[in-house]
Formats: C-alpha cells, structure tokens, sequence
C-alpha cells in the first residue's frame, strides 16, 4: 500500500489516505518521495476550478526522490537513482508530437496530478520517459520546483528562441516569476520586472532583474512603450492586457504561462500593425527538461523555497493560499 494525503471532496482537509498501487507497468518506475513542491496548480485542483479533478484526490507533482523499483522494460533508470517528477507522468509516445520530441503537446498526455495520485505521498509512479535524472551536483531540497515551475518558463526561452541580446519583461515575481528572472538573467538578456509590489524590487534585482517597473504606476509603464521582444505573464490575475501589448516591439510577443482567470480581450490593430503575437505554452518535453536541468546546475540557479514537514501539509496549503509564499514551498519527508 501507498501511504498520502488525500483531500475527500472539493477544498478539504487533506488527510492521510493508503491505496493499492497495483502490479507496477513494465515501462513505469515507483520513487520513494524525498521531497515534493507544492504549486499553486494544486490548490487550483483541489479547489477543482479546472472541472478536472477526481477525488480522493492526492496533490504533489514537483516530486525528488530515489528510484525504489523499475517495470521489467525500464531501460534508462536504475532502482537507487535520484529522480524528479513534473507534471506529466506518461504520453502515449507514438502520436505525431511524442514522435517530434513534443511530448509535452501529446493530446493524451497523463498528468501526475490528474485522475490519478501524485506526490504527495512515500511513493509515486510514472512513465520512465517523463521521469529525469536529477544531477549529481543539484540540491535535491529545493530541486522540486524546477520540474513545474522551473520548466514552464524555461520552455519559451527554447520555443521562440530567446537571444543573449533580447529584452525580455517578466509580469509577477511569484513561484513562477522569480525563476523567470534568473533564467533569462543566466541566459544573457536584458531583463526587467513588472510588480504591484514596489517593496520587491530589491529582491527582483538579487534574481536578476536589470530594471524594475512598478505595475500600478501609469508613467512607468508608458515609459517603457515599445521596449520589449518578449513580455513574460506569470501570474493568474486579470491586467489591463493592452497596455502590456504597447510595451511591446514590432514583432514582441505576450506570453502567457500563468492560467488568468478570464478571457482576454485586446484591440486587434496593435498586434497587426507591429507583427506582434499573442501565445501561451505548457510545460517542456523531457528533452527539454534535461536540457533546463544542466543550465540551472551550470549556472547554480535554483528556486527559493520555504519546507514545510509532510505531517505539515494543510498549513503548508494555506501558507500559499494566504500568499505568504517566499518563493516556492517543498514537503519533506
């Protein structure tokens, strides 16, 4: 038996929860759970605001830990080796995008989190195409994070080709934001933070920020029209969204990796009249996490985090609901 925290019904107190994991698949490998962020993609699940969530329902998928036991056709993992777990768990590997190395797109891919039991957990299991070796010179505390967060905003700077000599903005310094920063600061670019909080802007510099605009004052926005290749959105808030799209150079790009909770609504000419786009991404192929796992380890980046004990996980959850968060939380065991 696999021993968790389960939340019984819709926004409830998670509680310790067994379940039979059943004859372990021959391509799938079973982690002992060392450590386990927790994203605010969980709370949005347990709070069902996706409409997705089954309960019991068992959060966790930034997981770290040590392979306990491989399906007899595991090729490249062996029981004992250090481990991340983001949140896919499994594709089909045989679609037109698993094919092209886009596992990431696969219209069948499994989440961790979704219509099975994560992280949150001694135990989780998935495909071994989707779990990565971690690094031997990686922190495993504080590596969680990078397998939800880190990769969701490392994915666009290998999509739309990023360049050392790009300006790059970055909307909110939260979870998401703040490895933002030191992604793109590592990478070369010219780097700015847009916040509401003013008082973060000391901290925006230390992660790599090279200027810092205060979100609710008009004048610096407008000081910053047509300034920027790509405008980074992580945050799950509704902007003025147009004002954004200003601040963008003729063929910028708004990107969005944060889930905002309504539509968008922009005038059409601006993006017309400068080539300039509108896109979203989710989190990167296997490849690519491998490939963000050797920049962060080259480059010493690694999310600030708080711990929090697994005995400890509801008031963990409600450090994060509160947005008290500084910057990502990891459970440890």
């Amino acid at each position: 038996m696999i021993r968790a925290y389960a939340a019984l019904e819709k926004g409830g107190e998670l509680k310790p929860f067994e379940y039979d994991p059943k004859p372990l698949g021959s391509e799938d490998v079973e982690i002992d759970v060392e450590y386990c962020g927790i994203c605010h993609s969980d709370l949005s699940m347990l709070h069902n605001d996706w409409g997705i969530t089954q309960y019991p329902f068992v959060p966790g998928h930034e997981v770290v830990g040590k392979i306990a036991d491989v399906g007899s056709a595991v090729k490249k993992l062996q029981v004992g080796q250090r481990v991340g777990l983001g949140w896919y768990s499994r594709s089909c590997m045989t679609c037109e995008w698993c094919m092209s190395g886009n596992h990431n797109l696969c219209a069948t891919a499994e989440g961790t989190i979704v219509g099975r039991y994560g992280g949150f957990a001694d135990k989780v299991r998935a495909h071994e195409a989707w779990v990565a070796p971690l690094p031997d010179a990686m922190q495993p505390v504080s590596a969680g994070p990078l397998f939800c967060g880190g990769i969701t905003v490392f994915n666009p700077i290998v999509q739309f080709d990023v360049k050392p000599t790009d300006r790059v903005g970055v909307i909110g310094i939260g979870g998401l934001g703040h490895m933002a920063l030191r992604f793109l600061h590592a990478w070369g670019c010219d780097v700015s933070a847009f916040s509401s909080s003013a008082d973060k802007e000391a901290e925006a510099r230390e992660m790599g920020a090279n200027h810092f605009i205060n979100s609710r004052d008009s004048n610096a926005l407008k000081s910053v029209e047509g300034s920027f290749d790509l405008i980074l959105s992580t945050v799950n808030v509704d902007l003025d969204w147009s004002t954004y799209i200003a601040c963008l150079r003729p063929k910028g790009r708004l990107h969005f990796v944060g889930v905002v909770p309504n539509p968008i609504s922009t005038e059409i000419f601006p993006l017309i009249m400068a080539q300039r786009s509108i896109s979203g991404s989710p989190l990167g192929s296997p490849a690519t996490v491998t490939q963000m796992l050797d920049f962060a380890t080259r480059h010493q980046i690694e999310p600030i985090i708080e711990t929090f004990s697994f005995d400890q996980v509801n008031e963990a959850l409600e450090h994060l609901r509160s947005g008290k968060a500084r910057y990502r939380i990891v459970l440890k065991h």
